[in-house]
Order: C-alpha cells, then sequence, then structure tokens
C-alpha cells in the first residue's frame, strides 16, 4: 500500500533499464578513461624537465591540450563534440552516443592525477633503475607504474565518481540512463518519485564505486 502511494509513478523495469544504462556507460567510460589517461599522464611526466623523453615543445603541446579539455563544461563538450560523435556512433541519441564526450571529458582530468601521482615517486628509485642499465620500458613497467598504482587507483576512483555525474548531464540531453529518466520522466512530468528513486540509485553506485577503490588502494599501498 505504502509503495503504491509513494512510488505510484515508477516503472520499476524502466527504473532498471536506465541503471544499466548509466552502469554501462560509467563502465565503458572508466576503462577507457584509464587507458587514456594513463597515457597522456605518462607522457607528460616523461617529457618534463628532467625526466627520460625530456622534450618542452612536446610537453607543453600535451599539457595544453590536456588544460583545454579539462576546463570545457561537460554539457558544453557534449555540443562541441557533435560532429564527431556523428561521425563515430552516427547518432545524437541513447548510451553509446555519450561515450566519446565521456571519455574526451574524463581522460584529461585523469591524466593530471597520473601525473601527479608519477611526480610523488621517490627519484631515487628512478635513478637506482637507471644505474643498473633498465630500459625506458622497463622503468615505466616495472618502476613507475608498480610504485603510483595506489594512487592511479585513487584517482581514477575519484575520476570514475565524477563520470557518473557526467553520465546523468548527457541523460538530460537524450544519452539515456538515470538522468535522462531523472530529467524527461521526474522532471518535465512533475514526478517527484521518479527524481528521487532515480538520484538514490546514483548514490548508491557512487558509495559502491568509493567502497570498491578504497578497498584496492589500502591493498596495493605498501607504506
Amino acid at each position: 500500500m505504502n509503495e503504491e502511494r509513494y512510488f505510484q509513478d515508477i516503472d520499476w523495469e524502466e527504473m532498471w533499464e536506465a541503471t544499466l544504462q548509466t552502469l554501462y556507460m560509467t563502465g565503458i567510460s572508466v576503462v577507457a578513461t584509464f587507458i587514456l589517461g594513463i597515457l597522456l599522464g605518462m607522457l607528460l611526466f616523461l617529457t618534463s624537465k628532467g625526466n627520460i623523453w625530456e622534450n618542452r615543445p612536446v610537453n607543453i603541446v600535451i599539457s595544453a591540450i590536456v588544460n583545454i579539455f579539462r576546463s570545457i563544461p561537460f554539457i558544453i563538450l557534449i555540443v562541441l563534440l557533435i560532429p564527431f560523435t556523428m561521425f563515430l556512433v552516427k547518432s545524437m541519441i541513447g548510451e553509446n552516443a555519450a561515450l566519446p564526450a565521456l571519455i574526451i571529458g574524463a581522460a584529461p582530468f585523469y591524466a593530471r592525477m597520473v601525473e601527479i601521482g608519477l611526480r610523488e615517486i621517490d627519484k631515487g628509485v628512478i635513478e637506482a633503475a637507471k644505474s643498473m642499465g633498465a630500459t625506458t620500458s622497463t622503468i615505466i613497467w616495472k618502476v613507475l607504474l608498480p610504485e603510483s598504482m595506489p594512487a592511479l587507483v585513487s584517482g581514477i576512483t575519484v575520476t570514475a565518481i565524477a563520470l557518473v555525474g557526467y553520465t546523468a548531464m548527457a541523460g538530460v540531453i537524450g544519452a539515456g540512463g538515470l538522468g535522462n529518466l531523472a530529467y524527461l520522466e521526474g522532471f518535465q512530468r512533475n514526478q517527484n518519485d521518479v527524481t528521487l528513486i532515480a538520484t538514490i540509485i546514483i548514490l548508491i553506485i557512487v558509495f559502491v564505486i568509493q567502497f570498491i577503490g578504497d578497498i584496492i588502494t589500502s591493498k596495493l599501498d605498501k607504506r
């Protein structure tokens, strides 16, 4: 009786489908952001002053690209990327259409976190590896990534939570997911219970991501 009274506007099957769409968008974009962000962050670190691939012009260009895309508000970025999105997925509607903007919006943000994590590594460890004749690839795979992994996981956890929020914004312009449901069914039709439940599910997703991220970070941190 209470459920019918308080949640009478909710189509639970539709809510479940929207939740799966949000999880799909978040999951795919987190994996892509993790890979692209590590590549960008590693390049930023390695080409900076005093490092293995020191190259000021390259570092300035990569840094500028990262700063530009990190600074554009996500809702504007979606609009700017419409031609690129149409080229890739042939549509501006649906969860796949949100992925390019989600990844391009989050990867530069995460790249800076990767760079910060790498800068926190003790220079002595890197120098010791160099003195032992380690190649650049060995230093990257055996020193830089393992030593910075707690910071990388902590950073991707924060980024994943931001991406959940981005999916909600993408939903407002037709990408699907809980944001789309909360806006179309909840806000536009004045069905506050739909908005409330969608918000609660988003919060649960965020709490779960943070919980898992904290556990993995604590297991990786050897300090």
